[in-house]
Order: C-alpha cells, then sequence, then structure tokens
C-alpha cells in the first residue's frame, strides 16, 4: 500500500502543476465557453479529494472495495470525456500534452499497483478498517484538501451563475485588429471594443478557441487572410512569447525577441498591403525597456540601457513597429508596467503565497515597481485611439510609483497577512540569471505624456487596484445607480 500512496502524491503532484500552469495562469476557469470542461476537472476534482482523505487513513474492505473500484472507473470516463472536449475547444500547449500523457501513464500504474489491494480488501468483511500510513497518511490529507479546495472552485466556476448576456449595442462603424487577444490584456481589450460597437478582428493561433471565446468576432490564425480591402480603422499589437515560464537560455531568448518580430512583421506585411491604412497602430512593449535605472524618473524620453536583454529586446521590437509610420500609420509604443487584475494575469499568482502570510520582499525591496490596473489599460487604449496626438512612446503605468518592498507589503495588507519574508537578490541572480531582471531591475517610469495630454487615471494608487472584488462590486454597482439616479443634462 505504501507503494500505492507515493504514486497518487506523484499524480497529484504532477495535477496541481497541470492546474497551476496550464488553467490558472491561462485563464481558464473564467472562460464561460470552458465551463464544461471545467466541470469535468471539478469532478475528477472530487473523485480525487476522497481518495486521497481516506486512504491514508482507512481501507475500503468488502462492498466498499468496489465502490472504489467504479470511482476509479467514472475517473477513466471523464478523463476520456474531457481529452475530447479539450480538442474541440481549444489548443493545448506542447507542455499540458506531456503533462497530461504522463499523467494518463502514472494512472495505469496506480490501478497496476492497487488492483491486488483492492482484491484483498473485497475479501475481507465490508466496511472500512483503520490504517496508520504515518507521514504517508499525513501528506495524503494536505493533498486531498488541497483538491478538495479546487473542486470546490473549479464547481463554482462551472456551475455557478452565468453571466448575463450583453445588451446590443449599436455598431460604431470601426474595425479593430487584435493580435495577443487571447493573452490577459488582449481579452480584455476585445471585451471593450465589442461593448464600443466594434467590429474585432482577432489575430489566435487557436482558432477553435478565440472562437468560443470571443462570438461576433472575425478569428484568423494569419494575417495573410485578412482581404486588401477590408477596411481596418486600428491595429493593436500584442503578440509575443510569455516572459514568464521559463529560464532566459539563450534560446529562450532568441524565441522572446523572435515572437514579437514574426508577427509585427506580419501587420507590418498586412499594413503596407491595404487599400487603405490604418489610422493607428497601438504596438506593445514594456517599461523594461529602460533597463536598471535605480531612483531615477523616467519619463517616456528616457533611453534604452543596452546590452540588457529586456531592454534591448523592447528597443528591437518598438523599431520594427515604428517602421509603420513609413505607411502614414500614427504609431503608439505602450511600455507596459505590471498589469493587475485580480481576474487574472500576475496579481493572482503573486497573491497565492502572500495569503498564506508567505509574500515575497525581492532582494532589498528597493527597486522602482511600475505597475498599472488593467481597468486603465483598457481605457487609456481607448484614448490613445481617440487621439490623434498620442503617438510614439507611451509609459502604461500608475502615476503612484512604488518600491517592490512597498508593493508587497500593500498586497499583504490588503489580504490582512503579516508580511516577513524576503529574498536575497544573489539568490536570485545565482537561480534565474538574467530572468531575475522582472523582479529586481529597478524602472521609475512616469506616465507623463498620458497624463500631458489630458488621461485620468482611474485607478491612480494601490489602495484602489489591490481593493477586494467583492468590495469594488459593491462599489462599482453603487456608482452605477448613483449615475443612473442623477438628473442628465441637456
Amino acid at each position: 500500500m505504501t507503494t500505492v500512496l507515493i504514486l497518487l502524491l506523484i499524480q497529484g503532484a504532477m495535477g496541481a502543476l497541470d492546474t497551476l500552469w496550464h488553467h490558472e495562469l491561462g485563464g481558464l476557469p473564467g472562460r464561460t465557453s470552458a465551463r464544461f470542461e471545467i466541470g469535468l476537472h471539478g469532478l475528477r476534482e472530487a473523485i480525487y479529494a476522497v481518495v486521497f482523505l481516506t486512504l491514508g487513513w482507512v481501507a475500503w474492505n468488502g462492498a466498499l472495495a468496489f465502490v472504489l473500484a467504479g470511482l476509479f472507473l467514472v475517473e477513466v470516463g471523464i478523463t476520456l470525456t474531457d481529452f475530447v472536449e479539450e480538442d474541440r475547444t481549444r489548443r493545448l500547449a506542447p507542455t499540458e500534452r506531456v503533462l497530461h500523457t504522463l499523467m494518463a501513464i502514472m494512472f495505469g500504474v496506480i490501478l497496476a499497483a492497487f488492483a491486488p489491494v483492492l482484491i484483498g480488501w473485497s475479501r475481507a468483511p465490508s466496511g472500512f478498517a483503520v490504517a496508520d500510513h504515518g507521514l504517508l497518511g499525513w501528506a495524503m490529507t494536505a493533498f486531498g484538501l488541497g483538491v478538495a479546495g479546487w473542486a470546490v472552485r473549479d464547481g463554482i466556476a462551472a456551475f455557478g451563475p452565468r453571466p448575463q448576456p450583453a445588451p446590443t449595442v449599436a455598431a460604431s462603424g470601426r474595425t479593430v485588429l487584435i493580435t495577443g487577444a487571447t493573452g490577459f490584456i488582449g481579452s480584455a481589450l476585445v471585451g471593450d471594443r465589442q461593448a464600443k460597437g466594434d467590429r474585432v478582428i482577432v489575430l489566435a493561433r487557436d482558432i477553435l478557441a478565440a472562437r468560443a471565446r470571443f462570438p461576433g468576432a472575425l478569428v484568423v490564425d494569419d494575417l495573410g487572410q485578412v482581404p486588401a480591402e477590408t477596411r481596418i480603422d486600428a491595429i493593436i499589437n500584442l503578440a509575443g512569447a510569455s516572459t514568464i515560464g521559463g529560464l532566459w537560455t539563450k534560446a529562450r531568448k532568441a524565441r522572446l525577441l523572435g515572437s514579437r518580430l514574426a508577427v509585427t512583421d506580419a501587420v507590418l506585411a498586412l499594413v503596407g498591403r491595404l487599400a487603405r491604412k490604418p489610422a493607428v497602430l497601438l504596438n506593445a512593449s514594456a517599461v523594461g525597456f529602460y533597463g536598471d535605472r535605480a531612483d531615477e524618473r523616467l519619463s517616456e524620453m528616457g533611453g534604452p540601457e543596452r546590452g540588457r536583454f529586456l531592454s534591448d529586446c523592447c528597443r528591437l521590437w518598438e523599431a520594427r513597429a515604428a517602421t509603420a509610420a513609413d505607411a502614414g500609420v500614427r504609431v503608439a509604443l505602450m511600455r507596459f508596467g505590471m498589469v493587475f487584475d485580480w481576474n487574472g494575469g500576475p496579481l493572482p499568482m503573486l497573491a497565492l503565497p502572500a495569503r498564506f502570510g508567505m509574500g515575497v520582499v525581492m532582494g532589498a525591496g528597493r527597486q522602482r515597481f511600475p505597475w498599472i490596473h488593467l481597468d486603465d489599460v483598457v481605457r487609456a487604449v481607448d484614448f490613445v485611439i481617440a487621439e490623434p496626438a498620442c503617438a510614439g512612446p507611451l509609459n502604461f503605468t500608475a502615476p503612484q510609483d512604488v518600491t517592490q518592498g512597498e508593493f508587497a507589503h500593500a498586497l499583504a495588507a490588503s489580504l490582512r497577512r503579516p508580511q516577513w519574508m524576503g529574498v536575497p537578490a544573489v539568490l536570485l541572480r545565482a537561480g534565474l540569471g538574467d530572468f531575475a531582471d522582472l523582479f529586481l531591475a529597478s524602472q521609475r517610469a512616469q506616465p507623463a505624456r498620458l497624463l500631458a495630454m489630458g488621461f485620468r487615471f482611474a485607478r491612480p494608487d494601490l489602495a484602489s487596484a489591490l481593493q477586494p472584488r467583492a468590495q469594488r462590486r459593491r462599489r462599482v454597482a453603487t456608482a452605477a445607480i448613483s449615475t443612473s439616479a442623477a438628473p442628465r443634462r441637456g
């Protein structure tokens, strides 16, 4: 039985990695189109919760052995259905396919090892019999509580109240092309543009998932599919491999830069053959453009720090996008700070250890930590599209600049948890190499040009950005009631 418990714990660890990496980071539970898949996950997690919480302490004897065997058979059926649903609705990342294959193999190994135990239990008098497996029993309990929590979380996501359909919006007459639309920022922008009545064209690698996610949008996986006579008023170029998800090896650096330049080249080729040129191209970049600049106040006029990978990557990406100006297109370069929202992006993952009182100050914590809330990203994009003077580099960062240590303490305080942990910079550099720049490089980037042109932030400080979701909903609802009740002018 010891072997079976160890194998189950390994399976549980792989399942947790898959859930965190591919489902949570990918925002799967929040997708309306993924409700059936998430429901399958919740049912499977409920079965594993029963298995983990009981097998560490009791034996299922007699008829109960057949009940347990039945649960495993149900798990097989759920997993097979899940495989079909995944292939029908989305394209899995290579790492997700590999992990699913390993878990399927491990499940077969578990069944082979468990079969003799179940046969032995079936011959005993029916009932639960106490079994003491020491530390393995406690480990099984810990995994069981974790998977039970995720079963509840996925159950709520799958079977909870469905969002109300959006009211019918009059067509604006605009067409906006968005690359990287299935990402955290891109998804919010697609929803916002559609809510404004825009026709949206989406460039996505996974056409099935994008069509399910963005009803009404035109989805393509190659910009060559867009006819030359198509009218496109604005292009928002966000596409590029994620900077998070692995060490910055030489090969990964090449992929990070190459993915950005390749999509940008495809955008430029489209602009070149369109009969009517877009009015504006908004191209993503990052405050990493400035490199590591300590406490220097950085307006958009600040230059890059050559020789530092993230700075070089942003500089080359911006330079490539800027050539669209040769075709008469206004080009705005959006230098993002860390983008916050409780429904996706980095904030939920940063908050996860903080919820357990294990939030971390990186290095000395004195490095500047530029950030912006997703609400203000969406509003600023709308502002840039509408404002003809918005061209060139623009810092998409909140007016309140904080250090990483101040952010870590504010996050912990918003969750009512203590903040006491820290990781020395030397350990981060030794373990992560250049990847550590994401946490240790300091950019005191100010949104000077946006403010000068009249943009006003809805969430200018951490207090509003880190506001708990329930409290935020109450404030939004109150504001909506107040607005609807206020007398209208004109």
